[in-house]
């Protein structure tokens, strides 16, 4: 069993990061399915309907992670999608699904973070970020980032862990996400200490009201929120604006 020291601010939170998906990357998908009860698969479906039409669009998935939102989007006959991660062990296991879907030159994975994505400005028609604007180091940059790839009105749209307001709901999510959760992901991904950094990371994120306003001042317009899941989720969605 491998252990994986707290992610802290202080010692650099993207090196952190890409070690501690890197370390978790074999299981990832697996423990995914499992600690979700499968609901995993339904927000991500969900966030990329939200997207609208893709057929011949450039689409960019910022921390793409093992490809699951990227192969999904192959289904609605995209012009091209680009994944983009940091860790390079959860890219090696999206390259090698795509492979076997032989996706060919119209899916790629390249190496990169949020707050310097290797884009030239205006080359995406969409945007999409699910489970991943909680592990930028820095939100606003990575969001203007973004910003920056999209062409004029464009959607970015991001699917992230959030609080449920619901009391007794938020009682048993916080419960299960801190007790339960860091001990079947450990003994699943054989990763001691990794999972832990989860509901962590999801109370210090700026969840539902707040990260709207994240997206206003990143330069995003007409922006919305939807909760699923009785709160547990929320998939946000904004166009880029012509200005900031």
């Amino acid at each position: 069993m491998q252990y994986y020291p707290p992610v802290t601010e202080q010692a650099g939170k993207q090196k952190q990061v890409a070690r501690m998906f890197d370390a978790v990357a074999p299981r990832y998908d697996l423990v995914n399915r499992i600690v979700s009860l499968g609901l995993d698969q339904h927000w991500r479906r969900f966030a990329i309907r939200r997207l609208g039409e893709l057929n011949g669009a450039s689409v960019l998935d910022v921390a793409t992670g093992t490809g699951d939102i990227a192969l999904s989007l192959m289904r609605h006959n995209p012009a091209r999608v680009v994944g983009v991660d940091i860790s390079e062990e959860m890219l090696a296991r999206a390259r090698a699904k795509a492979s076997q879907n032989e996706t060919g030159d119209q899916l790629v994975f390249v190496s990169g973070c949020a707050e310097d994505l290797p884009f030239a400005d205006s080359s995406f028609d969409a945007a999409i970020v699910a489970f991943g604007v909680r592990n930028f180091e820095n939100l606003s940059h990575g969001l203007k980032e973004i910003r920056r790839t999209l062409r004029t009105d464009a959607p970015l749209v991001v699917l992230e862990f959030s609080r449920p307001r619901a009391a007794m709901v938020r009682w048993g999510y916080a419960a299960y996400s801190r007790w339960v959760l860091p001990v079947i992901g450990g003994m699943i991904s054989r990763v001691q200490g990794a999972y832990r950094y989860l509901p962590d990371s999801i109370r210090a994120f700026p969840s539902g009201r707040d990260f709207l306003v994240q997206m206003q001042q990143a330069g995003f317009v007409e922006t919305e929120a939807s909760r699923l899941t009785f709160g547990v989720v929320t998939v946000y969605r904004g166009h880029r604006g012509s200005s900031v």
